[in-house]
């Protein structure tokens, strides 16, 4: 008995020993204390909605190809030129990069962008065809596989596409 109680008491007191403070995943006196880990993403499932407006108007959307998947390219146009930070949004805030679509099959999306601050030297009357606003989003084939058609919304009008 006293053959085997040395050399458990030696191992014993070297795991134990292990790391400063606990923090080692070997030291036995932290294993049932280990920080829980999720699958939820970061921020949490409760998202924000985006707070930037909509875009005046849409003029334009289209699908380019890519190796996998599709480009979805859409061209707005507003009164003033200077708008910044412009982007195709969800509809319905999504936690992280997941693009899904609704119910029925469709995905909705807005067109937002940050205007130019009111009496900005950016401000300038915009000219149609020469100032337009672009912003695009890529789809991979599996988020297109589950997706009827694209709904784009912006603050004058609603462009759908089918798939």
């Amino acid at each position: 008995m006293i053959k085997l109680t040395a050399p458990l008491l030696i191992a014993t007191v070297a795991l134990a020993g292990c790391g400063r403070l606990g923090d080692s995943s070997w030291n036995p006196l932290s294993w049932g204390s280990a920080p829980t880990r999720t699958l939820e993403p970061e921020g949490g499932y409760a998202q924000v909605p985006d707070a930037r407006p909509d875009v005046p108007q849409i003029t334009a959307a289209r699908w380019e190809p890519l190796n996998e998947g599709r480009l979805l390219v859409v061209n707005g146009f507003a009164p003033v030129r200077g708008y910044s930070s412009v982007a195709l949004v969800t509809a319905r805030p999504m936690p992280g990069d997941r693009i899904s679509p609704d119910a029925d099959g469709v995905l909705r999306l807005r067109l937002v962008g940050v205007p130019p601050a009111p009496g900005s030297t950016a401000a300038l009357p915009a000219r149609p065809g020469v100032d337009d606003i672009t912003a695009a989003m890529a789809l991979s084939s599996v988020q297109l596989s589950r997706i009827v058609a694209v709904e784009i919304t912006s603050a004058g009008n609603v462009v759908r596409l089918g798939r």
